[in-house]
């Protein structure tokens, strides 16, 4: 009964949106009371789950998202993108300027979360794609990918590392392990499958990012641009290597407030201002007005990713996941297959990645004690699953739609496919290396 409930609601999304037209937050919004009514949970849960679920999506990403529109809004106003597509576009060349999107996305997304770095380098995808005359998708996803992969398999990202602790891994081979089951996975997503979506054209919102063509004068240096672009990425990745190395009676809890994603964003935001702005002879109510501006764009993005937070939390809180673990906890798959199936399964019906992954992890771990399995294989075939098939239940899949202005099918065609690809890569790689790990 709960798949029917959750295919349903899909459907009904989908009508909402596609078919009646309807604003996407008004339309998740509809969809996560249905899945409530449906699920018969009480009214006043079904109305704190819908609360609770916006609060916890924005609540962590509200702020991070608006000192991120700025410091784009920073970024491309001062020429400071366009400053530094140029340099990438000299580096690689138009003919490679994917790997530059690969490359970039995968160095920040090491340390860093998706949704930050996503928010940080789409100025930059926007820059290079104006410079290039390249499609905006074609190079989108490709940065997008890096940052996934990154989110879904390497340690000291929150996913993996939960489940490595969950399976007593040993994190510095998951990541050893993660590395070489991402680079196909990176291949794939990031470099081969671009090239089949140079024809879909994305429509950002207006006002996001400035769209004025800068003169070699008019453009900071390249260096002060990049150290600009990459103060958040310094904080945060100095943050997360300071658990790694340090005790904690030292000076760890300071790097940790400094790095989090947003005390370094505001930290960036208030170095753009002077670096990109006073510094060159801006006035600050020039700076915050084109801010001011800029945000105002982003905010039907921010209300859209809340609403898709709220219809994930009314499935978790329905005990949508619940019904799925039952179903699978007396299967004789192979443990690295069923993770990874678990993990797609929940990560379909609920859409947050971590929760698939904590999920499939909890329910296979007697399987791996028994089997013998390789720890460190299980977090990454987990992790491969619970990338699978983002689709309308996930934050990401709205804040891609939003921010490229695609369609809801042009979405899945893009997004969705491109996460499915990682996963069956990833899935496809851990299965290789078992048979050489032992």
């Amino acid at each position: 009964m709960s798949l029917l409930i959750l295919i349903a609601s899909i459907l009904l999304l989908l009508l909402l949106i596609s078919g009646v037209k309807l604003n996407a937050f008004i339309a998740l919004i509809i969809a996560a009371f249905f899945v409530g009514i449906a699920k018969q949970m009480p009214f006043p849960d079904l109305i704190n789950s819908i609360q609770s679920g916006i609060g916890s999506t924005l609540g962590s990403l509200i702020l991070i998202i608006a000192f991120g529109v700025i410091l784009g809004n920073l970024l491309s106003d001062s020429g400071a993108a366009q400053r530094i597509s140029s340099v990438m576009i000299d580096s690689f060349g138009i003919r490679h300027i994917k790997w530059a999107m690969v490359i970039t996305g995968f160095s920040v997304g090491i340390s860093m979360f998706y949704n930050a770095g996503f928010i940080i380098l789409i100025p930059m995808v926007f820059a290079v794609a104006k410079s290039t005359k390249q499609p905006i998708i074609y190079l989108g996803i490709a940065m997008a990918s890096a940052l996934s992969i990154t989110h879904g398999f390497l340690p000291p990202h929150p996913g993996p590392t939960a489940i490595a602790v969950i399976f007593k891994a040993n994190i510095g081979k998951t990541l050893l392990y993660g590395l070489l089951v991402a680079l196909p996975a990176l291949f794939a997503a990031g470099i081969v499958f671009p090239e089949f979506l140079k024809k879909i054209q994305a429509f950002p919102p207006k006002g996001l990012f400035e769209s004025k063509t800068f003169t070699e004068a008019e453009m900071p240096s390249f260096q002060i641009s990049i150290l600009t672009a990459l103060v958040p990425v310094f904080l945060m990745a100095t943050a997360t290597f300071s658990e790694l190395i340090l005790s904690e009676g030292s000076i760890r809890p300071i790097l940790l407030f400094i790095g989090n994603p947003t005390t370094s964003m505001l930290i960036a935001v208030l170095f753009a201002v002077f670096s990109l702005g006073i510094f060159r002879g801006r006035k600050m109510q020039d700076i915050m007005d084109k801010s001011g501006s800029a945000m105002s764009s982003a905010t039907m993005i921010i209300l859209i990713i809340g609403a898709g937070g709220a219809f994930k939390q009314v499935l978790i809180d329905s005990g949508m996941g619940n019904d799925l673990s039952i179903f699978f906890e007396k299967s004789s798959l192979s443990p690295l297959f069923l993770g990874w199936l678990i993990a797609t399964i929940i990560r379909i019906a609920l859409g947050s990645a971590t929760v698939a992954g904590l999920t499939a992890a909890g329910i296979v771990q007697p399987l791996v004690l028994a089997s013998g399995a390789s720890p460190e294989l299980m977090v990454l075939s987990i992790g491969a699953g619970s990338l699978m098939c983002s689709h309308v239940n996930d934050t990401g899949f709205w804040m891609f739609k939003e921010y490229f202005g695609i369609s809801i099918s042009d979405t899945f065609k893009t997004w969705t496919v491109m996460e499915t690809i990682i996963g069956v890569m990833g899935l496809i790689g851990v299965l290789v290396l078992n048979l050489w790990i032992k």
